[in-house]
């Protein structure tokens, strides 16, 4: 369909249209406009994107995204280490954050478990969390997995595995919507969620 166009140019468009929630027709507009700018800006987003892939890392604590061996949420000294919040991704946390109102910390699982996907519990990030709550310094675990099907089942699922440890676990409150993502969520009625969490029932 587009064989009058140079190859470079259709591979760009196609690498662009890999991007969550990139058509071919946002692809497309990204190649032109990347086209119209000077060489060094190009240039400078290509060296960006490399350089990215070669220093990010997750933290060895919480999973976060960092460039060191531990975040800086980690090694805030002001934060409370004792409340860790669980959320599925970064952009959760980056969500949760904006609110300003968290000052606990963090455990992102880098996914939920999804049978159907063919993902189980082992092919998230779970066991470090296990690890941080046996060292006997974490008070409460707030789940803040999305309340979709998915969610909802890692939930309960991590809320069984802590059962019998002296901790309380609690799960976001009143104001998410069903089947909706935490980083679509406004920041007043994600703080509120926070604010009204309640303990989770791990028994039904």
């Amino acid at each position: 369909m587009y064989s009058f166009l140079p190859n470079i140019f259709l591979k760009l468009v196609n690498e662009f249209s890999k991007l969550p929630g990139v058509g071919e027709k946002t692809a497309f507009k990204f190649a032109l406009h990347l086209l119209k700018r000077p060489e060094e800006e190009a240039r400078l987003l290509a060296d960006t994107i490399s350089k990215f892939k070669e220093d990010i890392k997750l933290c060895s604590v919480c999973n976060n995204i960092t460039t060191e061996e531990v975040c800086s949420i980690c090694k805030d000294p002001s934060r409370d280490s004792a409340t860790i919040c669980v959320v599925e991704g970064v952009e959760d946390l980056i969500a949760i954050e904006k609110t300003g109102n968290f000052r606990g910390k963090y455990h992102v699982l880098h996914g939920v478990i999804s049978p159907l996907d063919g993902i189980g519990p082992e092919d998230i990030k779970l066991k470090n969390l296990l690890d941080r709550v046996d060292k006997g310094d974490i008070k409460e675990i707030i789940i803040a997995t999305n309340p979709d099907i998915e969610g909802e089942g890692t939930a309960l699922y991590i809320a069984k595995l802590l059962k019998d440890k002296k901790v309380k676990i609690t799960r976001l409150g009143y104001g998410i919507p069903v089947g909706g993502d935490l980083e679509f969520i406004d920041e007043i009625t994600l703080s509120q969620a926070l604010e009204s969490r309640k303990t989770l029932d791990f028994d039904r």
